[in-house]
């Protein structure tokens, strides 16, 4: 499990290390979004892991091309594409909004297919590292870029 944590971790600070970098430069997905986007592809790609693990023997001795990692694909594109629906481009502010807000649907999604294939750890590590990012990291953005 700490591998987990340490995993979890260096997709949230990398994610964080990118979007810091879009926050000098000014630019409307920053510290938070990048964030958000990093843990979620790792959380789906640790539950895929994890459902391989688990499910291996299983498909290896039936012959079935059942593959229990797909639901993940179709919950991660499904969500993708919801959040794209909150994302808007206010043309008189010249400003984008939502940005932040799909990035935290799509982990969201990825903590409740990881509650949803009983990886309860997972999934409460990622929430910790969610609220980090939106409460920690927002904070920052806006004491230091003026956001």
């Amino acid at each position: 499990m700490a591998e987990i944590i340490l995993q979890l971790l260096l997709a949230t600070i990398f994610g964080a290390l990118i979007g810091l970098e879009r926050e000098l430069k000014r630019k409307e997905a920053g510290l938070q979004t990048y964030s958000l986007v990093s843990l979620g592809a790792c959380l789906f790609v640790i539950i895929s892991q994890k459902i391989f693990e688990i499910y291996e023997s299983s498909l290896n001795s039936s012959g079935l091309g059942f593959d229990p990692s797909r639901i993940i694909l179709a919950i991660a594109t499904g969500v993708g594409f919801i959040g794209a629906g909150v994302i808007i481009f206010r043309e008189r502010e010249n400003k984008i909004e939502g940005i932040t807000t799909a990035a935290g649907l799509w982990v969201a999604a990825g903590i409740g297919t990881a509650i949803g294939f009983n990886f309860y750890f997972i999934s409460f590590v990622s929430l910790l590292f969610t609220f980090l990012i939106l409460i920690v990291f927002g904070e920052l953005e806006k004491k230091f870029f003026h956001k």
